[in-house]
C-alpha cells in the first residue's frame, strides 16, 4: 500500500467515525447498518440493542419521576455518564469495524492501521486471529472484553464520575433494587434482557455482554429482535417498544432523544492501551455456556413501578 493510500484510509476512517458518533441515534443506526452488511460481526447486533437502551436510559432522565428524585445537576451527570461511555466505545470500536470492512474490500488484512486509532494490542491480535479462523464467537467475546476495558479507566474509575455519579445515593438506590436493565425489545413477544447490577464492576459488565449474546443466540428471539430493529426507527424513547405492551409501568413516556438533547462536543484524550497494564482473564474468552433465561418484562415493570412510587413520595 502506498503512503497516499495509507493516508487516504486513515482520513476516511477518522471522518466516518466522527460523522456517525454525533449522538445516540447516529450510533444506533451505524451499528445496525453495519450488522446488516456484515452479520458475521455478531458484536454489532449486541451494540445495536445496547445503544437503543442507552437512549432509553438518557431520555428517562427527563421524566417527572427522575426530576423529583434527582436534582438538575445529578441528572446532567448521569446523562453525561451514559453519553461519554457510549461515545468512547464507538470511537474505539467503529474504526475497527471500518478497517475490517476495508480488509474485505481489498481482500487483505489491513489491521496494522488500527495502531493509528489507539486500538489495544489485544484487539489487533484478535482481528488477525479472526481473519485466519473466522471464529465469530471469539471475536464477539473479544470486542465485549475490549470495549468494557476501554471505558474502565477514563469513565468508571475517573474521580469526577466516581464522586458525582457512582458515590451518590440515587445510583445506590437503583443499584440495590436492580432497577436498570438492558431490554431486548420486540413487538410480538415478552421482553427478554438482563438486569444490570454493580455497573462499576468490570467483570459484571463483561458478564452482562455475554448474557445478552446468549439470549440473542436463541433463534426465535433473534428473528423477533431483527424484525423490531428493522421496523422501528430508533428514537431513544421507550415508546418504541412500550406501545406494543398491554401493561405499562406508567402512562408517562419521554419525548424522542433529539427533541431533548443537543449534540455533545467531546474532547478525545490519548487512550492508554489497557492490555499492556493487565492481562485477559481466561474465563472472559471461554465459550459461552448454555444457560436458561426467561422474560423479564413483569419484573422490569414491577421495578419501574417501584421507582415511580419512590418518585411520588419525593414530591
Amino acid at each position: 500500500m502506498s503512503k497516499l493510500q495509507h493516508s487516504f484510509l486513515i482520513h476516511y476512517i477518522t471522518n466516518s467515525t466522527a460523522a456517525h458518533n454525533l449522538d445516540n441515534i447516529s450510533r444506533t443506526k451505524a451499528y445496525q447498518s453495519y450488522y446488516e452488511k456484515h452479520p458475521e460481526i455478531l458484536w454489532t447486533l449486541i451494540a445495536t440493542v445496547v445503544s437503543r437502551n442507552a437512549g432509553y436510559n438518557m431520555t428517562d432522565l427527563t421524566l417527572s419521576t427522575y426530576k423529583k428524585m434527582l436534582g438538575k445537576e445529578e441528572r446532567e451527570y448521569l446523562f453525561q455518564t451514559y453519553e461519554r461511555a457510549n461515545w468512547t466505545i464507538f470511537s474505539d470500536a467503529y474504526p475497527q469495524l471500518l478497517v475490517y470492512e476495508l480488509s474485505k474490500e481489498f481482500q487483505t488484512p489491513l489491521f496494522p492501521l488500527l495502531v493509528h486509532f489507539q486500538v489495544s494490542r489485544f484487539m489487533i491480535r484478535e482481528w488477525h486471529y479472526f481473519w485466519k479462523t473466522n471464529d465469530k464467537e471469539r471475536l464477539m467475546l473479544a470486542l465485549i472484553i475490549n470495549e468494557q476495558n476501554v471505558i474502565e479507566h477514563p469513565l468508571i474509575t475517573k474521580s469526577k464520575y466516581k464522586k458525582e455519579v457512582f458515590h451518590r445515593l440515587p445510583y445506590h438506590i437503583i443499584n440495590v433494587l436492580w432497577m436498570n436493565a438492558v431490554l431486548i425489545p420486540a413487538m410480538h413477544q415478552p421482553s427478554y434482557g438482563v438486569f444490570i447490577h454493580h455497573f462499576t464492576s468490570l467483570n459484571r459488565r463483561i458478564k452482562t455482554g455475554r448474557q445478552i449474546a446468549t439470549i440473542l443466540s436463541d433463534p426465535i428471539i433473534y428473528r423477533n429482535t431483527l424484525d423490531f430493529i428493522r421496523t422501528i426507527e430508533p428514537t431513544g424513547s421507550r415508546f418504541e417498544y412500550e406501545r406494543f405492551r398491554k401493561r405499562k409501568f406508567t402512562s408517562e413516556v419521554s419525548l424522542p432523544y433529539r427533541q431533548l438533547y443537543p449534540i455533545v462536543q467531546h474532547q478525545d484524550s490519548i487512550r492508554k492501551d489497557w492490555s499492556k497494564r493487565k492481562g485477559v482473564h481466561k474465563k472472559w474468552l471461554t465459550p459461552l455456556p448454555d444457560s436458561q433465561y426467561s422474560p423479564i418484562e413483569n419484573q422490569f415493570n414491577f421495578k419501574r413501578k417501584l421507582l415511580y412510587l419512590y418518585g411520588k413520595l419525593h414530591i
